[in-house]
């Protein structure tokens, strides 16, 4: 059987709502990426501070053209104009950040997010409704004490009774929809065909409250009278947020509802009211039906589950697909249609507007003419940004920006106006469709999109600088009644541009933005691969000019996974990488370097100087940070094992020994090095002494470690320095710590706690607490450096110790537990006797994070290298200041492993006896980062929108690494390898991204819309297949309709797409050819294959084959075209050497019926396997350019895909709807043989082979997110002598549904069995084993990224029983069942008719997923679940998921 695991996180996000949810007063943005749920916060933060931190970054990025700071030039001025100009120049001059909370993994599809506001929540927040596929609804609230969410009540309305008609679709099939009222009293669900489940929620009674009591016309509000009900949880039954729920049948409603459309509760009704777009027809676009859509409002009776229609609409369009409520004071709903947009209010009255010119030929509905704006509605989405004006936003679906402004006339709407906003104001940043919208705060909202990076877009207003003081006092208080002022003067008028005096500016949309006019500008962004349409893997080629070009591939993968991502304009190359992979500015052989530290220190003050001014004043705005690296100390050890240590001046790009200093070399080798008293002093840490320099390395004093009471001379192993204080830890387990005077002398602490002096500690760091994360409260003077400093502490029994220095009496802080490392440590932490324990070897705390965010974690290293990362958070308490309550840490979810003790070299560990420790770095590429150095060298990243992820460092092992922050070598860092060579290096930043995906990203944009891509090995580069958007006219030469040479020229033309094919070398990732496809002619499938090019001389050439399609209407047929080019090599432009590289057509053949779908090689002879239509037909590349056709069989309906097994003949062909065909092809005679095929009901997108030493298995992909695991075996009675094939299981991947999958080679992992000969029965020797390792390599829809491994039968057994025994283990968040979620649909055409004869014995695949989630049980339940499970120990389950999970078995990317 297999494993299937998810390397990657889902990208594409599609839902989002705002909500206070962690706290009453938070804000947070909670995203859905289909299985993935993520909680954020804001934070605002300077737009000039970020444009100068970031400038490189956003200078590369595609939308810098319009970036909306230039524009900004009033502002800037008028920041210095007075008092009232202030707050506003601060409000625009903010950027809205985006900052991770948390992250959850769902066992289901979110498929609809609303907000519930809930009595007596833990955190005082609002709770989340979430909707899943399928008819199940969950709530989750948020628990401080945990740090986590946690299920109030789950729903499932998915039973069979509820359907009602034995032939309903299953529920998949249908669209359903969530809301939810604004005052919280109930939620809908439609799902189904036409049922609506009501979920009521708790309140008290809502008269009492009187809400929208209005003073001035109901007089004056009468006292409250004190509830009798008891409070929640003091009554004998505990009361819940949440009643019971009902279904209500739709047609029971109002007989009319027999084909719902969509629905959304209204605004200010005192009872829940909702507003349903509905027909009694089903919509249709061929029937000529017009006008059958009507809009109805109910309100609803949730004691007598009752509802009254109070308003209803009839003769509305039907291309009407969206109600969206307003608020006050607009109010009503307004309808989307593909055509217009109509708005209802309260009293039924409707105000329309036409949007494009179709408008008059699809209703007879009355609008407003407004054809002049083109828009195409359809898959927009639609926000309110300011609801006291009346003022929506609406990114339609090509990423255009429109804003929707409502004429309000007293308390009624007078009409509406859409004004499309210009290029120059950031109109068109979004690029492409939103599949949500979320106002984040007055002046920033959030797109999400499916198709690209989502985006925080904020925007400014353009006003002038006499309006500004004015404007800024009306601002403040705009209220509803400002229709009762006189509003005679022009100002004033000016000042509300938004509303109805802006529609003049509808006809500037091209022009430059206008006073009163909106300005966006891209805030910030999340990350996205999705949608993944195609992958190929090839080499990211190195400047071969480069005399070191083979230095360089060390640190290289020989091999990256392309993508094609991105759709529309947002269409783009995805470059990925397991490791980080450094530019390299400098290196050298180095082989006895041992350690590395750099040094950025202030200089001595001259006496003379130190006179007139004095010292303390010298050098007291010293900013380590901004200050380039100075020196940079060595500790080495020679041939003969001597150790000594060295210091160097550092230059631009290098570094050279620094000369005439009282640094001694022979005084030892350097254990740790730094500064302290504000960078003054420079501190090396010898194994026998302390030495203390100044800032040109004049020894002011040394600290020598004499024990004077014993004598004993302990030494010292590790150190940590802060810059008032320094740790060290001795091989005696004892510890020293010294702190600097204000003389900048160095003396020790006295110990006064016998715990410190009795307790063997094993490591210990210090950690300045800038932000208060562990330490009492914050004065509002706030803390000068140094003040609070804490002192980590491991003993040898495993326990954390932390101290507040310099008091070294009592620890502020005790966990006895740490080395069982449970999920959440706390100080009242105890495990059970006998509990099986870590090894750790280190503990360090430090900051991690970006410019925008940083905090503070807790990393323990164990003694396989492996991290443990635990996130620390504070919860309220009676006594907050008593750090034993209220401190506690949560682990973070942490799924790599380190590489296995057998892969490091026996000579490496030779001349490496001690450990390198963690490594902290303040800014190695932006980021706030730890690195691990040994055999499985990782940096620990994290962004503000992420959290920490471990990403190892290609090449080999590291011995020391340490930051490198020059001229030359701006936030880098140098390092020594295994092998002794240093290098000094970047992190690529401007374009690549790290922890977003776990894996190395960096995004090309090409934007147009990419649908395949190929490598082209000879040439080393890729192949592109592209389309653009073009108006469509009908062709006129056609002689069987005569009628379209009539026809008059439309100024509103249909978009169809026209393919490009693109040329890109992967030496600076640019385009450096482009061919154009005829018009209506797109790309299907792009493919490089190893072709034979003369018949006489057998000669093989790789050439890049090309299917298209000519799609020209529906009345024409498809034809396709084969096209075949050659990547040759040209003269390049002058001063662009990449472009010497061109395609040249040297072969087409037309395809007069059907297009041409799938390529690939076949055979051995140099063949090709052509899917054209309703055929697969096998051809050969003639010299005279033409393709002869030499073997075909005949197919059913479309092919979606065909794959060969390489150089077996064996063939795989998929049918969109008629399933798996299993073939064989020979060569003498030419000819295409049946093997068996699968059920013919099966919709297969794409299918592909899996081998496992003598076993075949086939793995078919449906539309709904099953992957269908069959095999070939016609020794299987059940086969039919093999015409059938064997349905082994079928595994549901939800909506990460793959759209290509390519069959890729495995790497193992030393001591893999498949090394050892494996268990295989028929007794496959090492290497025939080895070499049939390999992976089914899957991209999906939503950007996440995964693998289908074999497995041997052990493996197997024993993995399928972990994964049960962790659905037990885990927090299942949302109340959801993992073995659920992966169980095969069983509705529907897959659950009526199997996909193949069924073999399959109750046997699943593995959830890798559930598997993934191994590092979060402790050390003690590990223990548990291994010896459940049959393993001999937790080190065994390891080993064995490190062979299978994550992307170890692609070590070449």
């Amino acid at each position: 059987m297999q494993c299937y695991s998810e390397l990657t996180p889902p990208t594409a996000v599609t839902h989002s709502i705002v909500l206070p949810f962690t706290s009453a007063q938070s804000s947070n943005l909670v995203v859905a990426r289909a299985s993935l749920l993520q909680i954020f916060t804001t934070k605002s933060v300077s737009a000039e501070l970020e444009h100068a931190q970031n400038s490189k970054l956003e200078s590369s990025k595609a939308t810098g053209h319009y970036d909306s700071r230039i524009n900004d030039d009033v502002g800037l001025e008028s920041s210095f104009l007075g008092g009232d100009s202030v707050p506003v120049r601060s409000d625009r001059s903010l950027h809205t950040k985006l900052v991770l909370v948390a992250e959850y993994p769902l066992s289901g599809t979110v498929t609809g997010l609303a907000r519930v506001k809930v009595q007596n929540s833990k955190s005082g927040g609002e709770a989340i409704l979430l909707a899943f596929r399928d008819a199940k609804l969950s709530t989750v609230e948020w628990d401080p004490q945990k740090r986590s969410i946690y299920t109030t009540s789950v729903h499932y309305y998915e039973q069979d009774e509820l359907q009602k008609v034995p032939w309903a679709a299953p529920l998949s099939d249908y669209v359903n929809y969530l809301g939810a009222d604004p005052g919280s009293r109930c939620a809908a669900l439609k799902f189904g065909a036409r049922n609506l489940a009501i979920l009521q929620f708790s309140h008290a009674d809502e008269d009492i409250e009187m809400d929208d009591w209005d003073e001035d016309l109901d007089g004056p509000r009468p006292a409250k009278e004190p509830s009798t009900s008891p409070v929640n949880g003091t009554s004998s039954s505990e009361e819940t947020s949440f009643s019971s729920s009902f279904v209500l049948r739709l047609s029971n409603l109002d007989p009319s509802l027999i084909h719902p459309v969509h629905l959304a509760f209204l605004h200010e009704y005192r009872e829940p009211t909702f507003g349903i777009l509905s027909s009694t027809m089903a919509p249709s676009s061929v029937l000529g039906r017009k006008d059958h859509l009507s809009y109805m409002v109910f309100t609803l009776d949730l004691k007598q589950k009752a509802s009254t229609t109070i308003l209803s609409v009839n003769g509305l369009p039907q291309d009407l697909f969206r109600v969206v409520a307003l608020p006050t004071p607009v109010g009503g709903a307004l309808l989307l249609g593909t055509n217009e947009l109509i708005h209802i209010d309260q009293s039924g009255k409707s105000h329309g507007v036409a949007v494009n010119p179709f408008a008059r030929q699809t209703t007879s509905y009355g609008l407003v003419d407004r054809s002049d704006l083109e828009l195409r509605l359809e898959g927009c989405d639609i926000e309110v940004i300011s609801a006291e004006t009346g003022e929506l936003l609406m990114v339609t679906n090509d990423g255009k920006i429109a804003l929707i402004n409502f004429r309000i006339d007293g308390r009624t709407v007078a009409g509406l106006d859409i004004r499309l906003v210009a290029q120059e104001a950031g109109g068109f940043l979004p690029r492409s469709g939103a599949s949500t919208l979320s106002k984040l705060n007055k002046n920033a909202v959030f797109i999400g999109s499916e198709d690209g990076d989502s985006l925080v877009l904020g925007w400014i207003r353009k006003q002038v600088q006499s309006t500004k003081k004015k404007g800024r006092v009306h601002d403040d208080t705009l209220d509803l009644d400002i229709d009762e002022e006189d509003l005679d003067d022009m100002d004033d008028d000016d000042l509300y541009g938004e509303g109805p005096t802006v529609q003049q500016s509808a006809s500037s949309a091209s022009g430059a933005p206008k006073s009163g006019e909106l300005v966006f500008r891209i805030h910030d962004r999340l990350a996205s691969i999705a949608p993944i349409k195609d992958f190929a893997i090839g080499q990211a080629l190195i400047p071969s000019e480069d005399e070191s070009e083979a230095n360089s591939k060390i640190v290289k993968s020989d091999l990256s996974l392309i993508c094609a991502v991105g759709r529309g304009n947002n269409g783009a190359v995805a470059v990925l990488n397991r490791n980080i992979q450094p530019n390299i500015i400098g290196h050298f052989e180095f082989p006895e370097a041992r350690g590395f530290w750099t040094i950025a220190c202030q200089k001595p003050v001259p006496k003379s100087l130190q006179a007139e001014k004095g010292a303390s004043s010298m050098g007291a705005e010293f900013d380590k940070s901004s200050q380039c690296d100075m020196f940079m100390i060595v500790s080495k050890v020679d041939l003969d094992g001597y150790e000594t240590s060295d210091v160097y001046a550092l230059t631009g790009a290098g570094f050279e020994a620094l000369t005439g200093t009282e640094f001694d070399p022979a005084a030892g080798f350097t254990i740790e090095a730094g500064t302290m008293g504000n960078s003054k002093k420079i501190i090396q840490v010898l194994k026998a002494e302390v030495r203390i320099y100044d800032g040109d390395f004049g020894l002011s004093q040394i600290l020598p470690m004499l024990d004077e009471e014993t004598g004993a001379e302990p030494r010292v192993v590790s150190a940590s320095i802060s810059d008032r204080y320094l740790l060290l830890v001795r091989d005696d387990s004892s510890i020293f710590v010294a702190g600097i005077d204000n003389n900048l002398e160095l003396e020790e602490i006295e110990k006064e706690d016998d715990t410190i002096l009795a307790t063997k500690w094993l490591s210990g760091c210090l950690y300045e607490d800038t932000a208060h994360t562990f330490t009492l409260e914050t004065t509002d003077k706030g803390s000068k450096p140094g003040e609070s400093v804490l002192m980590f502490l491991l003993s040898g029994a495993g326990a954390l110790h932390v101290y507040a220095l310099p008091d070294l009496s009592k620890p502020i802080y005790v966990i006895e537990g740490l080395c069982y490392v449970p999920p959440v440590l706390s100080a009242g932490y105890s495990a059970r006797r006998k509990s099986a324990k870590e090894t750790l070897t280190e503990i360090l705390v430090a900051d991690l994070g970006d410019a925008t965010s940083s905090s503070p974690y807790l990393i323990a290293r164990h003694s396989n290298d492996d991290l443990t990362i635990y996130e620390p958070f504070r919860i309220a308490s009676q006594d907050s200041a008593d750090l034993s309550k209220s401190l506690h840490f949560q682990k973070v979810s942490n799924d790599r492993f380190a590489k296995s003790p057998a892969a490091v070299a026996e000579d490496e560990a030779e001349q490496q006896p001690r450990m390198a420790p963690l490594r902290k770095c303040a800014d190695v590429g932006g980021y706030k980062t730890v690195f691990l150095p040994g055999a499985s060298a990782s940096f620990v990243i994290k962004s503000s929108k992420t959290m920490p992820k471990v990403i190892g460092l290609q090449g080999d092992g590291v011995r020391s690494m340490s930051s490198f922050h020059t001229e030359g070598c701006e936030r880098g860092f140098i390092y020594s390898d295994s092998n002794g060579v240093a290098r000094v290096c970047q992190i690529p930043t401007a374009d690549t991204t790290y922890a977003e995906i776990g894996m190395s990203l960096r995004k090309l944009p090409l934007d147009c819309n990419v649908n395949s891509i190929t490598y082209h090995p000879p040439s080393s580069t890729y192949a592109v297949g592209c389309d653009v958007m073009e108006p469509f006219e009908l062709p006129k030469e056609d002689d069987y309709h005569k009628e379209w040479q009539q026809e008059k020229d439309l100024t509103f033309k249909p978009m169809v797409a026209r393919g490009l094919i693109k040329l890109i070398n992967p030496l600076n990732w640019t385009v450096i050819d482009t061919v154009e496809l005829e018009p209506c002619e797109t790309a299907m499938c792009v493919e490089a294959l190893n072709l034979e090019v003369s018949e006489s001389t057998n000669e093989r050439k790789h050439l890049v084959v090309v299917g298209t399609a000519i799609s020209k209407g529906e009345d024409l047929p498809i034809r396709g075209r084969i096209l075949v080019y050659d990547v040759v090599t040209v003269i390049p432009k002058p001063g662009q050497p990449e472009t010497n590289k061109r395609l040249k057509l040297i072969a087409k053949e037309d395809i007069p019926r059907g297009a041409v779908t799938a390529l690939s090689e076949i055979g051995t002879q140099g063949l090709m396997l052509v899917a054209q239509g309703q055929k697969c037909m096998v051809r050969g590349l003639k010299e005279d350019g033409s393709l002869l056709p030499v073997a075909f069989m005949d197919m059913s309906c479309y092919v979606t895909s065909v794959r060969e097994l390489r150089g077996t003949g064996l063939c795989l062909l998929a049918d969109a709807v008629k399933g798996v065909w299993f073939t064989g092809y020979t060569e003498e005679p030419y000819k295409m043989i049946l093997f068996g095929k699968s059920s013919t009901v099966l919709e297969v997108l794409n299918a592909d082979f899996l081998p496992y030493g003598s076993d075949l298995s086939i793995a078919a992909c449906d539309p709904d997110g099953g992957i269908h695991i069959m095999q070939f075996d016609p020794e299987h009675p059940k086969s039919l002598g093999g015409h059938l094939l064997l349905h082994r299981t079928t595994f549901s991947v939800g909506a990460h549904i793959p759209t290509q999958t390519k069959l890729l080679p495995r790497t193992l992992p030393p001591g893999h069995e498949l090394l050892d000969g494996g268990d295989s029965e028929d007794g496959n020797n090492t290497s025939a084993s080895s070499q049939q390792a390999q992976v089914l390599f899957l991209a999906s829809s939503t950007g996440l990224l995964s693998a289908l491994v074999p497995l041997s039968e052990q493996e197997y057994r024993r993995l399928s029983s972990l994964s049960s025994q962790l659905v037990n283990s885990l927090t299942n968040y949302a109340g959801l069942n993992p073995k659920a979620y992966r169980a095969p649909i069983s509705t529907g055409a897959v659950g009526r008719h199997p996909p193949a004869v069924d073999a399959g014995v109750g046997r699943s695949v593995v959830d890798g997923a559930l598997l993934a989630r191994w590092n979060e049980l402790g050390a003690d339940r590990k223990a548990e679940v291994a010896g459940r499970v049959g393993f001999v120990g937790v080190d065994e389950v390891r080993a064995t998921l490190e062979g299978v999970m994550g992307t170890g078995g692609l070590a070449y990317l």
